[in-house]
């Protein structure tokens, strides 16, 4: 089972288990690949049933079978070495915990491996394996960067350093590089490091939280959100945690760090599990991410500071909390409409995103050079991607590279069969090696998901891809010479190159000459890598950058100015080429003003604005980092340039006010957003700008606009204020509410049937039969619940009515009573109903009666779970029958349910929306309380998924067979 990112989400679903998920595929039929390439039968002992395994792939490349169990074991991450070797991190020891004995992979270690394989013979496979370390240190290590005689391994909570001294492939030397990462032996944890083109590491966490990590010069990061879950080792974590540089960072974070462990630095945060970033040559980054929903991955541009908008601002709410009305599933999971977050860049739709590399070789051939490919293991295919410039950010075009169906649509069409090995190529990684091949690890699987594990013996492939009828072969490098040293820097493989860079930089500036000659080459990343080294060999390379800041190339000024930045010397030139033409260097510039005060950058800020087309997003999001801290002064400046009435703003000055939002803005919001002159939509955007302004003068015009006399203005302000008042107007108004709810008769004739049964003098009998009187009607439900929660119903008398309880009219207390009373029905069989013939027209009817209260499947159902419409693109018959009958089996991130129980015995259940001040709950009729923390005597995450099993609701098999039929019928 591919211990990737969050799959967890996708194949073994979870919370609701039922709420399954849903796919959206983006097809480019124009670069459908027609040309079978057939790799070579796999003769496996492990697998006695696959007969041969095949890629398809463009008709110019082609793929072959590198390496295969049992040379090594489930590959998580892979790196590939100057001699061309590659180096697995396994997963053997994979989530035990949740695995029962019998099912454990027979070749478990006492810690997990790093193997290193190699083909010595040249024939393209590799015959040859070994292990570098078996470490009990390793638990499910999740990245691997081979740097010489270094091998840094990423495995929560701690970066790993392994040092090989006499080169002879073991370590002599282990060191905890950094440490306090959370998510151990978790998907969203520690993942694999890079070197970037400044010679300094990349790496990124997921949102596994807390993250507490010191740094070699003491600086320290605290980062969480409210995130839990997912192991048992996972139970506390948070939100609003300041970091010694005294900003809020939260969910999963992408991080920079000196190769001495000096200088650890966020460069993007809030994600829910990017599984690695790559960069390319320019210092452009780049990562997939996962979602909950499985509609909503995406692939991505990082601009530096970017906030992914997975969480709240402060990581104290899901993005559920957040919604607002209107919003599309993407535009809300990524929080693309509040002031501050990045561009969500492509949505993938469903799936299981993994490694990603950027191509910069030539060895594939010039159509591949520039080429960002990303792993998807759900879906079975590696995503290509040429980026094109759009703005100051790029647009992403993608199409399917390699997959292991000749179409893409064909990857749909497996959900009545689990044995359709096709879809067993789980993708975990891609890497390019020093011979300019792609090298793909496959965890050969039958499912992908965080939390379960289907494949026994940990069978994993490596594919080589090379272009048709050539042979590639590794260089012999020379790293005692200078022109060595400069071939190396020009290798493919990332942590190759990286190696002739540190040569360079320690010879000072005597190579200055030879690298400067790489700036006129035919390959546009070699000309990148040479100024970001040239601005590290001293003063005299340093002065060759500062000339390159007037280059008519704007790649060249650029890359100089971000590789001036890294060595400190950008300052004195903010003004400068905050005047470029070109919007990508402007963004830099507005990158490296946020921590520069108002006076040293305002000149440059307003050059930014004056730049801006009121399009860009990307441009946007780099002047509000430019303003960070200084928006008020912002603001005052661009109302004096420009006094038109909040009315007639252009749109250019509503995006700039709306990213800034100071509290300045409340009046000229408050005039905007109740206008009849302005739209809709800027109507709405003004509303968003208030909305986003923790002040009191904001939540009072908030009020004002709820009494407008347009229809969508009092709506969406009346939204805002029930929404703000649980979390950052929590405490700036009085919201305690004005009336009580008056007790009905029918409500007190039900307390008193509690005291019957609370009375251990009165007889069994008689307490059963008051008990089953209750357990059919909605309030005694409500009340009879509570007492079990409060431990204050027998198991006997609980036992009694648990077949009556689950046939309560109110589904809450239908949903809820499934945590706290057994369940009398029957065991059913996945698979003797995988192979009973459904009727989809009775289904759809069962659909309609047992499950539209909370899912949708086309135009019905409710929108409380997630929409099923789609839910036959992502599970076979088997996997959504197993999700069904054992719902509890597994947890949805972000679907956990909770007990909480107030100071006054008040108890409440649902999934946790909110956390802070005040707790947010939605109920499973989608109702939301809102309690207070301190009015909180205890909360418990429950065990089980909200859904109720088959049996609890009168389902038998042939129902089960037939809701099956139903929604995995193509619409």
């Amino acid at each position: 089972m591919l211990p990737i990112t969050n799959s967890a989400v996708f194949f073994y679903l979870s919370k609701f288990a039922f709420f399954a998920l849903t796919a959206v595929l983006l097809l480019f039929p124009e670069t459908r690949q027609s040309v079978i390439s057939w790799v070579p039968p796999v003769k496996s002992s492990i697998l006695s049933f696959q007969d041969t395994s095949r890629l398809y792939l463009p008709d110019d490349l082609e793929a072959t079978l590198w390496a295969e169990a049992p040379l090594f074991y489930n590959p998580t991450n892979m790196d590939i070495d100057a001699k061309g070797r590659v180096w697995i991190t396994e997963a053997v020891n994979y989530r035990d915990f949740n695995t029962k004995p019998d099912e454990r992979l027979s070749h478990k270690q006492k810690g997990d491996r790093i193997m290193i394989l190699e083909d010595k013979n040249g024939d393209g496979k590799a015959e040859s394996s070994k292990v570098f370390t078996e470490d009990t240190l390793l638990t499910s290590p999740l990245g691997i960067a081979v740097i010489g005689n270094k091998v840094i391994v990423s495995c929560a909570p701690s970066l790993i350093i392994y040092t090989d001294t006499n080169n002879d492939d073991k370590p002599d030397k282990r060191e905890i590089f950094l440490t306090g990462f959370g998510g151990f032996d978790h998907d969203h944890s520690l993942h694999s490091l890079v070197a970037g083109p400044d010679g300094r590491y990349y790496f990124n966490t997921g949102n596994a939280g807390p993250h507490h990590v010191t740094d070699k010069s003491g600086w320290t990061l605290h980062s969480g959100s409210l995130y839990t879950g997912g192991t048992p080792y996972n139970k506390e974590n948070h939100g609003n945690q300041k970091s010694d540089d005294g900003r809020i960072w939260v969910g999963g974070l992408a991080l920079r760090i000196n190769p001495d462990g000096t200088g650890l630095k966020v460069l993007g945060h809030n994600f829910r599990n990017s599984y690695e970033v790559c960069l390319d040559s320019y210092g452009n980054m780049w990562q997939n991410d996962n979602d909950d929903q499985v509609i909503t991955c995406r692939v991505s541009f990082l601009q530096e500071n970017g906030n992914a908008g997975y969480f709240s601002a402060d990581g104290t709410r899901f993005w559920q909390a957040d919604r607002r009305p209107g919003q599309d599933m993407f535009t809300t999971h990524w929080h693309q409409e509040d002031p501050g977050v990045m561009p969500a860049g492509d949505n993938t739709g469903a799936g299981s995103p993994t490694g990603i590399v950027f191509y910069e070789g030539d060895a594939l051939g010039q159509q591949y050079r520039g080429m960002l490919l990303s792993c998807e293991a759900g879906r079975n295919v590696i995503f290509a991607y040429q980026p094109e410039k759009y703005g100051a950010g790029f647009n992403l075009k993608r199409k399917d590279l390699i997959s292991s169906f000749p179409q893409a649509s064909e990857r749909y069409e497996w959900y009545e069969t689990d044995n359709d090995t096709r879809k067993w190529f789980r993708p975990s990684d891609i890497s390019v090696g020093p011979d300019g091949a792609l090298y793909i690890a496959d965890w050969y699987d039958p499912v992908v998901g965080g939390h379960a594990m289907k494949d026994k013996n940990g069978y994993g492939r490596i594919y080589r891809i090379t272009p048709k009828g050539k042979k590639l072969t590794v260089p012999k490098m020379d790293l005692n010479t200078t022109s060595g040293l400069i071939e190396a820097l020009k290798n493919p493989a990332v942590n190759v190159r990286v190696l002739g860079f540190e040569g360079l930089k320690k010879q000072g500036d005597k190579p200055v000459e030879d690298v400067k000659k790489l700036l006129t080459a035919d390959n546009p990343y070699y000309r990148a890598r040479a100024i970001w080294l040239l601005a590290q060999l001293g003063e005299k390379g340093k002065t060759e950058v500062e000339k390159l800041l007037e280059s008519p190339d704007a790649a060249f000024r650029l890359t100089s100015f971000r590789a001036l930045k890294a060595v400190n010397g950008a300052n004195k030139y903010f003004e400068q080429m905050s005047r470029d033409s070109d919007p990508a260097v402007r963004r830099e510039v507005g990158i490296a003003l946020r921590d520069i005060s108002y006076e040293d950058s305002k000149n440059s800020i307003f050059q930014l604005i004056k730049g801006y087309d009121g399009k860009d997003p990307w441009m946007l999001e780099a002047i509000g980092t430019a303003s960070d801290g200084k928006e008020s002064q912002v603001y005052k400046y661009i109302r004096e340039m420009d006094k038109e009435n909040p009315e007639n703003w252009s749109v250019k000055l509503a995006n700039i006010i709306w990213r800034l939002h100071p509290k300045e803005a409340i009046g000229d919001l408050q005039v905007r957003a109740g206008s009849s002159k302005v739209t809709e939509a800027e109507r709405r955007k003004a509303l968003t700008a208030i909305g986003f302004i923790k002040y009191k003068n904001a939540a009072e015009a908030m009020i004002a606009l709820s009494k407008s006399d347009l229809p969508d203005v009092a709506s969406g302000a009346s939204w805002w204020l029930n929404f703000r008042k649980t979390n950052d107007w929590a405490d700036l108004l009085n919201w305690e509410e004005t009336a009580a709810e008056v007790m009905t008769p029918a409500y007190r004739q039900m307390l008193e049937m509690k005291k019957i049964i609370s009375n251990s003098g009165k007889p069994l009998s008689e307490r059963i039969e008051v008990a089953k009187k209750m357990a059919i009607d909605k309030n005694g439900g409500d009340i009879l619940v509570d007492m079990r929660v409060q431990g204050q119903l027998p198991d006997t008398i609980a036992k009694s009515v648990s077949d009556i309880i689950f046939k309560n009219p109110d589904q809450n207390v239908r949903v809820i009573a499934s945590q706290f009373f057994p369940r009398n029905g029957k065991v059913l069989k996945t698979d003797f109903i995988s192979r009973m013939s459904g009727n989809p027209k009775q289904g759809e009817k069962l659909f309609a009666s047992n499950c539209a209260a909370c899912h949708k499947h086309g135009e019905n159902g409710a929108d409380i779970g997630p929409d099923l419409t789609e839910i036959h693109k992502k599970f076979d018959k088997a996997a959504l029958l197993d999700a069904i009958i054992n719902p509890s089996a597994n947890m949805v991130f972000g679907y956990e349910s909770y007990t909480i129980v107030t100071k006054k015995n008040e108890i409440y259940f649902g999934f946790l929306l909110s956390d802070g001040p005040s707790v947010v709950l939605k109920d499973a009729s989608g109702q939301r309380h809102i309690i207070k923390s301190e009015q909180i005597k205890s909360r418990e995450k429950m065990p089980l998924s909200l859904m109720p099993e088959p049996t609890a609701l009168g389902l038998d098999e042939q129902d089960l067979a037939d809701l099956t039929g139903y929604l995995l019928s193509i619409k």
